[in-house]
């Protein structure tokens, strides 16, 4: 039988397919069923900058608020049986490293460069084999430049690589001027990983109601052909792991990626679609293929048609579609 093994930010994974930061990984009964079903990897669910933050200022508005303040009430507040956000998360790792054996790899959604040096090196005490950081900062601001946008980048992966010893990946968005030289400075700065795209909330109007609603929040399988595009171009560019993540549902579109360079892939709107057992059918998938093409390794057919690789490269640049409307009949 072929055999799966991969190395995804230097961790040993016995088959390509991570189960992304999602609600599927937000328990100890769903990890280990995810495991049970042959999953790589787990990115655990993400802990929000945002809420982390606003659970603080509650916390220290109800201690400033009372009559009366002593340096007891301060002590009283810490020792507060109440778990906040950030303790349950560290429970969770803990308690996830001990239920699997897979790689266990904690998520931080973060807007901003701050307090991640605190947050970092609590989760890697709590035993996280690597730290996710799914970053992103809508280009909204007319008074900050691209520039200052993208340094966000590079200040947040310092701060963390300053205090953390377990590898960091960056988990980034398609939507930069320069994504390449992005890729390539995160890259030079010591990221272990980027992983290609992070998938967000997406507004939709209701034009019977007048409101504004939530897009569509499950990508389609036909998603994934950016996340392929810049993985083939970036592969043999840079020598961080590469993992592919969005619109990634068929054993196919798994295939494709590594054949584009991947290291690993990260699913979710798949699993929750189809459950956990079908991870295993994507691994048997996987294995008739690779039989089928005589691969007895990943590394057999990784990154062979990537854009260094391929009789086509120019393919992986070309953004119009010239000839093949040139002909094209409507039906």
């Amino acid at each position: 039988m072929p055999n799966l093994t991969t190395s995804y930010l230097g961790l040993d994974l016995k088959n390509p397919i991570i189960v992304a930061s999602s609600g599927l990984t937000d328990s100890i009964e769903k990890l280990v069923e995810l495991e049970a079903n042959g999953a790589g990897a787990i990115v655990l669910k993400s802990l929000f900058e945002e809420e982390i933050i606003l659970e603080m200022e509650e916390q220290m508005h109800a201690m400033t608020s009372r009559p009366y303040i002593y340096p007891e009430t301060f002590d009283y507040m810490e020792e507060d049986p109440h778990e906040d956000i950030l303790r349950k998360y560290l429970r969770l790792i803990e308690e996830a490293k001990a239920a699997v054996s897979i790689p266990v790899i904690a998520s931080i959604n973060c807007v901003s460069a701050q307090k991640w040096t605190y947050f970092s090196r609590e989760i890697e005490k709590a035993g996280a084999d690597a730290l996710e950081i799914n970053l992103f900062v809508l280009p909204t601001d007319l008074n900050r430049s691209g520039e200052e946008n993208e340094q966000i980048y590079f200040d947040v992966l310092k701060t963390v690589k300053d205090q953390v010893a377990i590898p960091v990946a960056l988990k980034i968005s398609p939507y930069h001027s320069n994504l390449a030289k992005l890729i390539q400075k995160l890259n030079d700065m010591d990221a272990d990983g980027v992983v290609m795209f992070n998938r967000f909330y997406s507004p939709d109007i209701d034009i019977h109601n007048l409101s504004v609603t939530s897009g569509q929040v499950l990508s389609h399988s036909d998603d994934y052909k950016n996340s392929l595009r810049w993985i083939g171009i970036m592969s043999e560019r840079v020598n961080c792991s590469l993992a592919g993540t969005t619109g990634i549902h068929t054993s196919e579109s798994i295939i494709k990626h590594i054949l584009a360079g991947a290291d690993a892939v990260q699913l979710a709107s798949v699993i929750y679609k189809h459950g956990p057992e079908y991870i295993d059918i994507l691994l048997k998938e996987i294995y008739s293929w690779m039989e089928d093409h005589e691969f007895e390794n990943i590394r057999d057919f990784k990154g062979k048609m990537s854009q260094s690789n391929s009789n086509d490269p120019a393919a992986y640049q070309r953004v119009q579609f010239m000839k093949h409307f040139r002909n094209f009949i409507m039906h």
